[in-house]
């Protein structure tokens, strides 16, 4: 069983910024990568940003040199800092983790990993 829990979503003005977190818990034997996903509204579901176990990070185009992903392995937990946010950052934000965890006496890996419930971004005067 894997829990993720997203906190830090909110209401910023253009500019501004905000931190996001996302804590993994259960079983988990290994995380192979941990990040975060967006869907605003009228568009598809994107990948913002990404961290590999051994720290290798990619990142969406868009929020290139304004957004970082940086992580606490202690905690299991992977953060998004959004700074000079745009009202084009406004979306449903869900964190994602690619993970294997015991249950049972066998080891479980989601090749689709496991997905939060989301937490809203709205960046709005």
């Amino acid at each position: 069983q894997v829990q993720l829990v997203e906190s830090g979503g909110g209401l910023v003005q253009p500019g501004g910024s905000l931190r996001l977190s996302c804590a993994a818990s259960g079983r988990i034997v290994s995380i192979y990568s941990m990040g975060w996903s967006r869907q605003a509204p009228g568009k598809e579901r994107e990948l913002v940003a990404r961290i590999t176990s051994g720290g290798i990070t990619n990142y969406a185009d868009s929020v290139k040199g304004r957004f970082t992903i940086p992580r606490d392995n202690a905690k299991n937990t992977v953060y998004l800092q959004m700074n000079s946010l745009k009202p084009e950052d406004t979306a449903a934000d869900y964190c994602n983790a690619d993970v294997t965890y015991f249950s049972g006496g066998y080891y479980f890996r989601n090749s689709n990993g496991y997905w939060g419930p989301g937490t809203q971004v709205t960046v709005s005067s």
